[in-house]
């Protein structure tokens, strides 16, 4: 995952790195095993937001706008008609060191993460299509519709990992 674009989200959750600490005491490598464990799980359950189109608190993401809808090829939101190179297709997990990253490296990922507005930077208007029709607009408000992240029950799998490998040595 390229750091310069996409999004990065940091998670510090007490107990989940007490329980890696620990695991490290016991064997450093058992860390590494746990880390991709969890990376993997972590995966799935970002994965499934695509598919439920939830953000990690369980809210569920605000609707397309209609008209956006209606000429859109894929039927979810934040999909395309073909995934491999979307966004979907571009969340990846990585093990470096003691360290899980999981993210995208899509330019776009920060704005469907967090929201935000479009403004035009060189010219007087944005324009796309919309429903069909050429439209312009002097901004675009992108509503936040969260993917990144830690749900209770991904916190609950990676302390149970953590757990589990715990009692391999």
């Amino acid at each position: 995952m390229n750091s310069s674009v996409g999004v990065r989200i940091t998670v510090t959750d007490k107990e989940i790195r007490e329980a890696l600490t620990r695991l490290a005491e016991k064997d450093g490598g058992l860390v590494r095993v746990a880390l991709k464990n969890i990376g993997q799980a972590l995966l799935k359950s970002t994965r499934a937001r695509f598919d439920s189109e939830t953000a990690p608190d369980g809210s569920h993401w605000k609707p397309l706008n209609p008209e956006y809808k209606q000429g859109k090829r894929g039927l979810k939101i934040l999909q395309g008609a073909g995934v491999a190179g979307g966004l979907l297709g571009s969340i990846n997990a990585r093990v470096t060191g003691n360290r899980l990253e999981i993210g995208t490296n899509k330019v776009y990922a920060a704005i469907h993460q967090f929201g935000g507005v479009i403004v035009p930077k060189r010219y007087p208007a944005l324009v796309f299509r919309i429903g069909g029709k050429l439209a312009f607009a002097r901004k675009v408000t992108i509503p936040a519709r969260p993917f990144l992240g830690v749900s209770a029950g991904d916190r609950k799998m990676a302390l149970e990992v953590a757990g589990r490998i715990a009692t391999l040595k």
